[in-house]
């Protein structure tokens, strides 16, 4: 437990917390680089490929970005051929976004790479501390 009378517990777990997401994002930055991509590209092929069909409005509300910000990099994607979008049936002026199979291989390999990264890590962890750990991020994604 840390003890709130010292601050320095709370800035070494910022410091964890801080390498852990460098370790984390090496790897895919890496590969991502060597395309001219950057994290923001991975996190729109993690999710769209995780959402097959999401539209361009539910891909902006899941990642908590405004048009403006997804604009450039999603443009990116599509020009890339690692995106494609589908008008709807239902009304064609919305866009549903898929990955193609250039883009699940690229996301599979950024993604793989985190997952076996982070297999790792659990594996030598205690189950008592990865369910600790599962129990702080959740209350960390709630803000």
């Amino acid at each position: 437990m840390l003890d709130p009378d010292r601050p320095d517990d709370l800035h070494d777990v910022i410091e964890a917390f801080y390498f852990a997401y460098r370790g984390f994002t090496d790897r895919p930055d890496r590969i991502l680089e060597r395309r001219g991509l950057g994290r923001v590209h991975h996190r729109i092929l993690y999710f769209i490929g995780r959402r097959p069909d999401v539209s361009v409005r539910g891909l902006l509300d899941l990642l908590a970005v405004s048009k403006q910000a997804l604009n450039a990099p999603l443009r990116q994607l599509l020009e890339m051929h690692l995106v494609t979008a589908i008008p709807a049936a239902e009304d064609r002026r919305v866009k549903n976004l898929r990955l193609t199979p250039d883009g699940q291989r690229l996301e599979a390999e950024l993604t793989g790479a985190q997952t076996r990264h982070l297999q790792a890590a659990l594996d030598r962890a205690a189950p008592e501390d990865a369910r600790g750990w599962r129990a702080v991020m959740a209350q960390l994604a709630k803000g």
